[in-house]
């Protein structure tokens, strides 16, 4: 028993000294800009009743009170909260004023324009700037893909295309997923399933993927893996919405390493379809253009806080696009979370007379957003430091801004 309390002691000493190092920086050092990249916060299942999700078990889904996609009630909480953390942290580098509202042109926030991506940014502008007058920008037509977020194929090309078909089936083939689809078998009942019976395709773990990359066309799946990710989506939803246990995956998650199994199949999806790198570097050229002009090229007329809210492919490829090496997030199942951000920081060095680049994932536990946690400088999101091949960073995290610069510039090339 001492040997337990010992434990979480040292692990609860660690913990804090990590959160202390995120919010504190070297002397002399000043934060400048910030780009924040965003996935959109909690929504409802994008897979409705009538579905893959329907098809793929006897069992009854609980409903929903918003439709299929969009943001719901405590999504938009989980983003207040959020902003509210980002606010204090702005205040305490000396970028914004607690208690005003910003003065024009500091903060600038764009959003696909989809309902759970502009939700999501106006409920962060709430939490962050209760009050202001900060517009949220997008295309006027609702329900359609902004250029800027749409992880299209880019390519009019047939060699691409089977070039981009090849890279996805690499990525897959490096995944051992077997144990996963058995037990998402299980969980879902899937030998009963209307698929089984209807269809006969009845094993996940026999059955083939079919991988496409067409022009103007998301880089798609068709197969057990797009099963899986439909169902272990749904489950990890109901988990953050707050479901009552006996009605997230009907009550056959009992454990941590069952949701760690399951969510390889979530993980494995966006990965074959997002992370190859011939993938990547061409349905992220917009994005990373985006950035590129907010950062380096334009950085003299840019915002001093920019927020992007976009999807989990477009993180997942941007992170690929420009060479980040790979990451862990601790208590998190999913590589890319809902409400996730990347946070690009540009500092000065007044001691060294020197711009760097500092880079983080901030993110909510997935106890944070079941439970719903407020956040605040003194109960933080997690904060897990990234860093590019091409920009090696230093004991706090930090790289050099002209090899950040460098870097932006051979990835829009």
């Amino acid at each position: 028993m001492k040997k337990t309390i010992l434990t979480v002691a040292v692990a609860t000493t660690l913990l804090t000294s990590v959160v202390a190092q995120a919010q504190t920086s070297p002397e002399g050092y000043q934060l400048q800009q910030v780009l924040i990249m965003s996935r959109h916060n909690l929504r409802a299942p994008l897979a409705n009743n009538g579905s893959v999700l329907e098809q793929s078990t006897p069992q009854k889904w609980p409903e929903w009170d918003v439709p299929g996609g969009q943001l719901t009630t405590k999504g938009g909480v989980l983003e207040i909260y959020m902003g509210h953390y980002l606010r204090e942290w702005l205040a305490q580098q000396g970028m914004v004023t607690s208690g005003e509202c910003p003065t024009d042109n500091t903060v600038y926030a764009y959003a696909n324009s989809l309902q759970r991506t502009v939700a999501t940014a106006q409920f962060f502008i709430t939490g962050a700037f209760p009050g202001c007058d900060i517009p949220v920008h997008h295309q006027a037509e609702m329900g359609t893909m902004d250029p800027t977020f749409n992880p299209v194929i880019t390519t009019d090309s047939a060699q691409f295309s089977q070039q981009a078909v090849q890279a996805m089936e690499k990525e897959r083939q490096q995944m051992h997923l077997d144990e996963s689809y058995k037990l998402l078998e299980q969980i879902a009942d899937y030998p009963q399933s209307p698929t089984c019976k209807e269809k006969q395709q009845c094993d996940l773990t026999g059955a083939k993927d079919s991988f496409s990359a067409q022009y103007q066309k998301e880089p798609g799946v068709s197969g057990p893996l797009k099963v899986g990710n439909s169902l272990v989506d749904a489950f990890t939803l109901q988990y953050y919405e707050g479901f009552p246990m006996e009605q997230v995956a009907w009550g056959k998650i009992k454990t941590d390493q069952q949701w760690r199994v399951l969510s390889q199949l979530k993980n494995g999806y966006q990965d074959s379809l997002f992370t190859s790198r011939e993938v990547a570097q061409n349905v992220a050229k917009p994005l990373v253009k985006y950035i590129n002009n907010t950062l380096v090229a334009d950085a003299d007329k840019a915002a001093k806080v920019t927020l992007m809210v976009g999807h989990d492919s477009n993180i997942a490829s941007l992170l690929t696009a420009l060479d980040f090496k790979p990451y862990q997030l601790h208590d998190q199942h999913e590589r890319t979370p809902i409400g996730g951000k990347i946070i690009f920081q540009r500092w000065h060095d007044a001691k060294g007379n020197r711009d760097l680049m500092k880079i983080e994932y901030l993110y909510q536990s997935t106890k944070q957003i079941r439970d719903a946690q407020a956040l605040t400088l003194q109960s933080p999101p997690q904060r897990v430091t990234l860093a590019l091949e091409g920009c090696p960073v230093d004991a706090n995290g930090f790289c050099p801004m002209e090899t950040f610069k460098s870097v932006m510039k051979d990835a829009v090339k």
